[in-house]
Parts: structure tokens; sequence; C-alpha cells
């Protein structure tokens, strides 16, 4: 995340003020008890959720001046506004508090004893597609006549998506389902080639979890239950896009309620040239998006707003895929938001799947902000094929339990020439599997032992280093070998670590060429 030029309110000189895009907010979401928000003098809708309230809107070029305030207007004590290393300051008047930036953030305020509020600023959309005319096929015009609601209008969506994509294979381009707002009660969706999915702001595709209207992709072994894909590519499909200001919502806890039937929110499958940009995904009660055996794959300007009471509920899991960018993203939940895997044929989510694993390569994580109960970003734990050329950069945590991870639990592949660069630990306030610390590079031997090597961690800044040392521990014959950490600055010190002491990584085995430098 490119570092912003943030000043106090006054400011010496005023930049022209940024167009600003409110998207609205359908009344299924409860507004914040806690919150108010203006930008540039516009209202900005706060929703409350289970563990922390959004907002969400986008910004032009230009400055955009926030007002934050208390709604019971009991005067701010404190506050404090992530990612840190932004700088980013404010005046506070009373239960007011004003602050200003530059270009689009993703951002997590926090008010005295409030609950934290993520305020997901977007770039404006400058490529929205015409909701009409030639090779656009609007959900709510004849013959589709989708209607917000409960009532499901799978059919009308599912018809529109195959008209879509076969105007565009017959026109060498991509034909354009549009979605105007309103929340739609859907069943499984499933995108061919040739076609782009366009979801304006304040259109909602909702999961239910009625187990008639699904049908069932695989079972989670470690829940005992059966989890749907709610919107998948078809097999060999390419061309394919989502774009929009619009949200995928797995509805939860209130899904899971019905049948106990899982939902993973998008899963592209065997597909190539796929595209995703500006939508919102939440609430999945499984892992909420899933890249699987694909390459040429593209991830912008994400949201992945997930529960912290709601167990394996990762963000997105690139899995046994090639050429992968995930880009400008913040991925927020119990269970991982970033991370790498691959698995056997004979795992609980590929029985069902034809074809033979792949391996994973050439997949790089930019510009994110991650905040968890598990690991900020992370390899593994499944690498039972190999897994090569993974990179994590610009990347803040701001809370985990830990920060910088790879986790060989599974299978007996190498996982190899992995770089993390630029992170930025904030905080480390949770515990997983004994782990409360800012790096963990582990192997275990379930399904076969594999080595980990050639890891390089550079410009790391950490501002909480947990409770528990760092730790680098290999296997008997599957060491952790050739990790070079490069000017990791710890909590308190403005200069970088010369020793392992220093940075806290005492808790070492199977290793080998493990080095520091300044």
């Amino acid at each position: 995340m490119a570092l912003t030029s943030v000043v106090a309110l006054p400011a010496v000189s005023q930049a022209a003020p940024a167009d600003v895009q409110v998207y609205p907010v359908p009344s299924i979401y409860q507004a914040s008890a806690d919150y108010t928000l203006t930008t540039n003098g516009l209202n900005v809708p706060v929703t409350r959720y289970t563990g922390y309230d959004i907002a969400q809107f986008a910004i032009g070029t230009g400055q955009a001046d926030l007002a934050l305030t208390k709604i019971n207007n009991t005067d701010i004590g404190s506050y404090s506004i992530s990612p840190v290393k932004l700088g980013l300051t404010g005046i506070v008047s009373g239960s007011t508090l004003r602050f200003t930036v530059h270009q689009d953030e993703y951002l997590i305020v926090k008010l005295d004893g409030r609950p934290k509020l993520v305020i997901a600023i977007d770039p404006a959309e400058t490529d929205r597609p015409a909701s009409s005319g030639n090779g656009v096929f609007n959900v709510r015009s004849a013959p589709y006549a989708a209607q917000p609601g409960s009532d499901y209008s799978t059919t009308a969506f599912q018809t529109a998506l195959n008209d879509a994509a076969a105007w565009g294979s017959a026109h060498g381009t991509q034909g354009t389902v549009y979605v105007p707002p309103g929340v739609y009660t859907l069943g499984n969706l499933y995108l061919r080639s040739d076609l782009s999915l366009y979801l304006e702001p304040g259109a909602v595709l909702r999961y239910t979890g009625e187990r008639e209207h699904y049908d069932v992709h695989w079972h989670k072994d470690s829940q005992q239950r059966d989890v749907t894909w709610f919107l998948s590519t078809r097999y060999s499909s390419k061309n394919i896009s989502i774009q929009g200001r619009g949200v995928i919502d797995g509805n939860g806890q209130a899904a899971l309620a019905p049948d106990n039937l899982g939902v993973n929110l998008l899963t592209p499958i065997y597909t190539t040239n796929f595209r995703v940009d500006g939508i919102t995904f939440r609430e999945s009660s499984s892992w909420a998006i899933m890249p699987t055996r694909s390459t040429d794959m593209r991830f912008t300007n994400i949201k992945m707003f997930n529960r912290f009471d709601m167990g394996e509920n990762d963000g997105i899991d690139v899995m046994e895929s090639s050429n992968v960018r995930v880009t400008h993203a913040i991925g927020i939940g119990l269970d991982d938001p970033f991370s790498t895997k691959t698995w056997n044929s004979d795992v609980d989510l590929f029985r069902r799947v034809p074809g033979a694993p792949r391996p994973l390569s050439d997949v790089v994580f930019d510009d994110l902000v991650s905040w968890t109960y598990c690991y900020g970003v992370k390899v593994g734990q499944g690498v039972i094929q190999a897994q090569d050329g993974v990179v994590f950069k610009n990347v803040v945590v701001h809370d985990a339990a830990v920060g910088i991870g790879i986790h060989h639990k599974y299978g007996s592949a190498a996982t190899s020439n992995v770089r993390f660069e630029n992170i930025d630990i904030e905080n480390l306030s949770y515990s997983n599997d004994n782990n409360r610390t800012w790096l963990a590079l582990w192997t275990g031997n379930t399904l076969g032992v594999g080595p980990i090597r050639d890891v390089t961690l550079s410009n790391i800044r950490i501002r909480n280093a947990g409770t528990t040392p760092a730790r680098i521990n290999g296997q008997p014959g599957a060491p952790v070998g050739n990790v070079a950490l490069r000017n990791v600055v710890m909590p308190g010190s403005s200069a970088s670590a010369t020793t392992l002491a220093q940075v806290n990584l005492t808790n070492l085995s199977d290793y080998d060429t493990l080095t520091i430098q300044p």
C-alpha cells in the first residue's frame, strides 16, 4: 500500500476535494449503534456486524475529509487508525474525530471502547458498463425479470448468464450480465466462458442454505458438513470477470440453520483468464474464495468480511493454481484471510472433482490488510503438491496469532522460493496451535514430510512480537533450509536486528543455512 500524505484538519494547504461515491446499503444490514460517518460532507452508511462495524464508499482523485462521530455524543478519549504506517492523525472535537486521506485505503479505526470500524475506501469505478444495450443482459429486464426479495431468482440469473456467455463467444468478447441494486435470493450460479458479471453498488447476491436449492460439491470432514459452491465456473472455461461494487453474501450462521450446508462463495475452478474487481464477500461459512486448478487470475480491490465466531472461514485460499495476483485487498475473519494450498484427489474437497492434482506456482499477494485469529499471511497447511514462487508483499497484519507463516502440515512435496517483503505486524493478540508470534515456519508429519527451502523475509516491521518465540522447525530428512532475514525491526527499536536472539527466533530444530542481516 502506497504511503498516504495526511494532514490534520484544518490543513495548511487544501487539495481539491475528491468525488465521493456512497454505496446504497440494503435494509437487511443493520445500522451501527456506535458510529456515524461523513466524507466530504456526504453521509456514509455505517453498518453493524458481528465483531466490528463496516463503512464502504469510493473516492476519485483528490482529498477526502472524514468525520467519524460516536452516536451517543460522549467525548472521545482515545483513538487509533490502522494501518499505523500511514501516519494518519486527526483532530478530536468532543464526540467527533476528523482526519483526511488522499487516496483509496482500507482502514480500521478504534474509538475508546467501541467496536472497531472498518472503513473500506475503494478507488472510483472507471469502467462501469451500461445497464442496457448490445451485449448487455440486465437481470431485471425481460425476459429475465428477476426481482429482489425472498423468492429465488436462480433461473432468471442463470438464463441471463448463459445468454451473455453465448453472445460473448459469438462476438469474440464478453457478454455482460448487469445486476441493479437489490437483494437477490439465489441458488447455485455457474459461469461460462466469455462472460462478465457486473454488480452495481447496492446489489447483493444472497445465499440461504436451503438444501433443495443447492448442489453438494464436497464434504468438509473436519466439520462433518456438506459444502456447496455458491458461484463457480464451468470446467475448461476462460475469459470470465466479476466486477462492480456489489456484495456476495454467505449469510453466515443463519444459512447453516436450515440444513447445515456450508458455502464457498466463489470457486473459479479449471478456468483461465479470470478477473474479480471491487466485489465485497461477506459472512462465508467455509472458505470464501477458492481459486482452484486454474491459471491467469486477478483479484483486485476485494473485501472479505467474515466473522470471528465461525471457524474455517478463510478469506482467499489459492489452490493448485499458477499466475495468480491478489492486489489491494482486505481480509477479516477467524481463519486465515490469505493463504495457498495444494492437495491430493482423495482429500475431502477434491473427492468429487475430476482431474489430477496440480502444483502451485507464481502466486503474488500485494497490498493487503489482514485481521484474523490465525495467520496474517500463510503458505499451507496443505503441501501435498509442490508450492513454488509465492510472494507476500506490502502487507499490514492488523492483528493475528501468527504474523507470517509457512505451515507445512500435510504432504511430502516441497515449499520453495517464498518471499515475504515489506510486512508490517501491528498486533498479535491471539493464539493458534500455542503460537502467538511474529514468525512460524514449521513442518508436520501428516501424509508424509516435506522440506521448506529458500525463504526470504525482508523489510519486516514488528510492532508487537507476541508472547511465544518465533520458530523454525523442520522434520528429520525434511529441514527448513536457506532462510534469510533482512532488515527486521523489532518493537521499540528503530534499527534492524543483527542476531536471532534480537528477533526472538529461539525455537529452532531441523534447519540449515539461516542468516540474518540488517
